[in-house]
């Protein structure tokens, strides 16, 4: 896992109040989405998308549909947010 990928994980157990989940065990690669990985629902990417807009200024459309592969994962949703923050 890369420190831009503790540094997300740690964000997203910390806005979803995650309090038996430690960030360094989030596997960069599990679907976020689903009951073998996180097991997040609709509200907690809200929840994470509001978190990442105030963190680091990006912002993540419900009608794009690139957003819905955004969130696949912990990996491809920090490679987006360092894609779109090292291009501001």
């Amino acid at each position: 896992m890369t420190e831009e990928e503790k540094r997300m994980a740690s964000l997203i157990v910390e806005v979803l109040n995650l309090e038996d989940v430690d960030p360094d065990a989030i596997d960069p690669e599990a679907v976020m989405f689903d009951e073998n990985g996180l097991g997040l629902d609709s509200i907690d990417a809200l929840e994470i998308a509001v978190a990442v807009a105030e963190e680091y200024g990006v912002h993540l459309s419900a009608e794009d549909e690139e957003t819905r592969s955004v969130f696949a994962t912990l990996r491809s949703l920090t490679e987006f947010v360092n894609a779109q923050t090292a291009t501001s």
